[in-house]
């Protein structure tokens, strides 16, 4: 293997696109250069718990032929996983539960079919949380997803698995899911870029029934900010069958993510507005984000949301309960050692809801979204932490402490499940290393629709930190 093919792991999707088009490499060279990076390197993680070198060498031929026909492929070649909730059509998906350890997907999810369009190489499934529920990435059927930056530790969840495998270089970027900060924890305890999209702008009307009641959407993990605007112009766009993404919404802008920052208002909220602890490195690495978009010509203020009682970390915990519960209640109640424990918990909780309690926390989400169209009247998008602390023990559901405060196993998930309700757009971006070696994030929050502008904020912070294309050394340890 060229030196060249070695060092692929390290690009991130955009250079290797380029390596590509150049016909540096053949696309034969690129899919063995990462199915050799998978059978070294995923062993240790346990990030992709489905991969089949055969089957990443059966698409190379159909790949081929889009090279020769001369048609547009801005994914030509490039490697990347999917998470396990994800349909892939012929192939088994999971979503980690015991109940569907047999299901092969019938069609492609539309954001697969997508990135097949566009010439990408479908490298594995990476692992989750059963149904994407929990914020640790473990389950009865694969085990535990570890961190590469320690190994004793979490990746996060639910989209552990493809946090864990874009920051190990197993493929520059990952299709996954965020329900409630799936997409951008995980992200942010792995060192790598983190995208939740506006509601509706990635049609997702294939797949399985999630419990969110509409909160959840297609995610996307990327070993940069640059890669996320290459993605969005492939995967935007409406699907007559998705409800959520009818024609006529806006468009994605590629153009608005390269634009100047000068000017726009950013509110810096270090708590989102919550009585919530948060470790004073991660504090202080959002201060020095606040400082360089103040030197990039933005107008950056403090200012809080004024939420209504009960934001914070159980913002969306009602409504996944019971849709949990209507879902898989019936299951549970028969055969409970089909489910991981602390989901089984989760539906319990949902089972005794009342039809009031559901209907509070629609009324609730309504004013969720009210307080953050009020704070959008003050500011062009919003800083906040993705997480309030570094990542935990795998084997723990949550850190027991934040900056010295006794918590909740979710007190790690406050400042993420909010944009779920609202629906808006927010990316996650590296922002430092802390003390114990492991990574941080900076969440920046934008208006429905303005997911460019998300990226635009993201490009300066990762161009000014240089923490981006920062991995984990390997041997993993």
């Amino acid at each position: 293997m060229s030196n060249l093919a070695q060092s692929l792991p390290a690009l991130d999707a955009a250079s290797l696109a380029a390596v590509i088009a150049r016909g540096e490499l053949s696309l034969a060279e690129v899919a063995e250069a990462f199915i050799a990076a998978v059978n070294e390197r995923n062993p240790q993680i346990n990030a992709l718990i489905r991969f089949d070198a055969q089957a990443v060498l059966s698409q190379l031929p159909a790949l081929e032929a889009l090279q020769r026909s001369g048609q547009p492929a801005p994914l030509l070649g490039v490697p990347f996983s999917v998470k396990d909730t994800i349909w892939v059509q012929g192939q088994k998906a999971t979503q980690g539960s015991r109940l569907f350890a047999g299901f092969v997907a019938p069609a492609d999810a539309v954001a697969v079919e997508r990135l097949r369009r566009a010439g990408a190489l479908i490298l594995g499934h990476s692992n989750s949380s059963e149904f994407a529920c929990k914020g640790v990435t473990t389950n009865k059927l694969y085990g535990p997803t570890r961190n590469p930056w320690n190994l004793d530790m979490t990746p996060g969840g639910s989209s552990g698995g493809a946090a864990a495998a874009v920051a190990a270089g197993l493929g520059p970027f990952a299709l996954c899911t965020d329900g409630g900060g799936s997409t951008r924890r995980p992200a942010s305890h792995t060192g790598v870029v983190g995208f939740k999209p506006s509601a509706g702008l990635i049609a997702h009307p294939v797949g399985f029934q999630e419990p969110l009641f509409g909160n959840g959407v297609i995610g996307l993990m990327s070993r940069s900010v640059a890669d996320l605007n290459l993605l969005l112009p492939v995967l935007a766009g409406a699907d007559a069958r998705d409800s959520d993404a009818p024609a006529g919404l806006p468009a994605y802008n590629a153009a608005a993510a390269l634009v100047s920052v000068k000017g726009l208002r950013i509110a810096l909220s270090p708590r989102f507005g919550l009585d919530v602890p948060v470790e004073p490195e991660v504090a202080a690495a959002i201060q020095q984000v606040a400082v360089l978009l103040r030197d990039a010509g933005a107008i950056v203020e403090e200012r809080d949301p004024v939420w209504p009682p009960g934001a914070g970390e159980a913002a969306f915990a009602t409504l996944q309960f019971a849709g949990l519960a209507a879902l898989y209640g019936e299951q549970w109640r028969q055969n409970p050692d089909q489910f991981d424990a602390d989901i089984g918990a989760q539906i319990e909780q949902g089972m005794g809801l009342s039809g009031a309690a559901v209907a509070a926390a629609y009324f609730d989400r309504a004013q969720l979204q009210r307080s953050l169209a009020q704070l959008f009247e003050h500011c062009d998008a919003v800083l906040t932490p993705t997480t309030p602390c570094t990542a935990w023990p795998f084997t723990e559901l949550g850190p027991k402490t934040i900056d010295g405060q006794a918590v909740s196993p979710r007190s790690h998930a406050v400042f993420t499940p909010i944009i779920n309700h609202s629906f808006h757009a927010a990316l996650s971006v590296p922002c430092g290393l802390a003390s114990n070696g492991l990574p941080m994030g900076a969440q920046i929050i934008v208006p429905r629709f303005q997911d460019a502008r998300a990226l635009a904020l993201g490009s300066l912070i990762e161009a000014a930190l240089g923490h981006a294309l920062a991995a984990p050394k390997w041997p993993f340890g």
